[in-house]
């Protein structure tokens, strides 16, 4: 596509004349990306100057990327997301409506659906963040996963861990945050409340429902809940009966 001459010569003196420098400026990133075997589904996306696309990236309709964002050969950047200073490695998949800022996913990675990384987060390779994970200056070991409703902020989790559904790091007391450290191999199941400051050794199975305030060591089996009690024929008190 070649320059028209009000496009060369526009000059822009207004926020008018800004909107309509915009989307030309717009056109030609698009296109040279595009020369560079970038896949483009479709507008409308917006992709500041500063941007770095590999060869085979795709890109769905209505992408942001901002800033000092990089994307690796291969990756997959669905609708919606919005990439801010971020570093997306190879093959990598990032789901629709996720937001990314200030962090690193590795290769071979996939990020949500709406997912939220930010303020340094650090995802190595092969790992899986799900839908409606939250991470904030985290760093989360290759081969690990959190696949759904969790926040992890001021943490570092080892390889292979498992984060179950739920879980949350209890990292900030009302004056300071604190760092929770999860080492390699553990499991941690659904609903976990970890209370930071906190270290969980290698190989540690975390059952679901505890609330971890104790270090642990390796190889460690941690409960923490309340016995459940069970009362027979008491249902009817809290129910109301049907008139």
């Amino acid at each position: 596509v070649h320059d028209s001459a009000w496009e060369t010569y526009l000059g822009m003196n207004s926020t008018y004349d800004l909107g309509l420098i915009e989307p030309i400026i717009q056109r030609k990133i698009i296109q040279k990306w595009t020369e560079k075997d970038v896949h483009f589904k479709g507008p409308p996306h917006y992709i500041d100057a500063s941007v770095v696309l590999a060869p085979g990236v795709t890109l769905y309709p209505g992408t942001t990327l901002l800033g000092n964002t990089t994307i690796g050969a291969g990756s997959i950047i669905e609708s919606g997301v919005t990439l801010k200073n971020a570093l997306i490695g190879d093959e990598t998949t990032v789901f629709a409506g996720s937001y990314i800022e200030d962090s690193k996913v590795g290769a071979s990675c996939t990020v949500g659906p709406n997912a939220h990384l930010r303020q340094n987060t650090k995802i190595e390779n092969n790992c899986r963040i799900g839908n409606f994970v939250e991470m904030k200056n985290t760093s989360f070991g290759e081969g690990s996963k959190a696949a759904h409703l969790t926040y992890l902020g001021d943490s570092d989790i080892g390889q292979n861990v498992n984060v179950g559904c739920g879980t949350i790091t209890c990292n900030y007391d009302g004056v300071a945050k604190h760092k929770t450290i999860i080492e390699d191999n553990v499991f941690v199941g659904s609903d976990v409340q970890f209370i930071a400051p906190i270290r969980i050794g290698s190989g540690s199975y975390i059952a679901s429902g505890s609330t971890i305030n104790k270090d642990l060591p390796p190889e460690s089996f941690a409960i923490a809940r309340c016995r459940q009690t069970t009362k027979p024929n008491m249902a009817s008190r809290f129910i109301p009966k049907n008139t």
